[in-house]
């Protein structure tokens, strides 16, 4: 396996965890995002505590599993100063379940909502080890 290879693999098995742990987070009300550090920096650790503190400070979690199709590299820079992975991936959340913490009953979402669709994400090796710092939705399904 070339370094190339070995990186790239590195960084998909993070960007799953990640998801993982985001999926760990979003359904306990008291989870400590500051956990989330082992996994993202940047932007997309602001951007999910955010969102995760907005869910839960609105009586919210969110329940289920998330579904990762094969992440595709897109591109590598793994000779740079900071080396970097450019991740694509058709991410479903469509098992994902909004419920009230406190009853557990379930919220109605909007039929319109895109439940598969296609997200972009950078990965960087830090001296910590590979961290997400950026995971966009690109708004089109797949």
């Amino acid at each position: 396996m070339s370094p190339e290879e070995k990186a790239q693999g590195e960084a998909i098995v993070l960007y799953r965890a990640y998801w993982q742990e985001l999926e760990r987070l979003y359904a306990n009300e008291g989870a400590d995002t500051g956990e989330l550090k082992e996994f993202a920096v940047g932007e997309a650790l602001v951007s999910a505590q955010k969102d995760i503190k907005q869910m839960h400070g609105a009586n919210q979690v969110i329940t289920g599993k998330v579904l990762l199709a094969d992440p595709a590299v897109t591109k590598s820079e793994i000779n740079s100063k900071i080396p970097k992975v450019f991740l694509s991936t058709c991410l479903d959340v469509s098992k994902w379940k909004v419920t009230t913490a406190d009853t557990g009953k379930p919220l109605s979402l909007p039929s319109t909502r895109l439940t598969k669709y296609i997200v972009e994400a950078t990965v960087e090796k830090w001296p910590e080890g590979w961290r997400v710092i950026r995971d966009r939705p690109k708004g089109k399904a797949c």
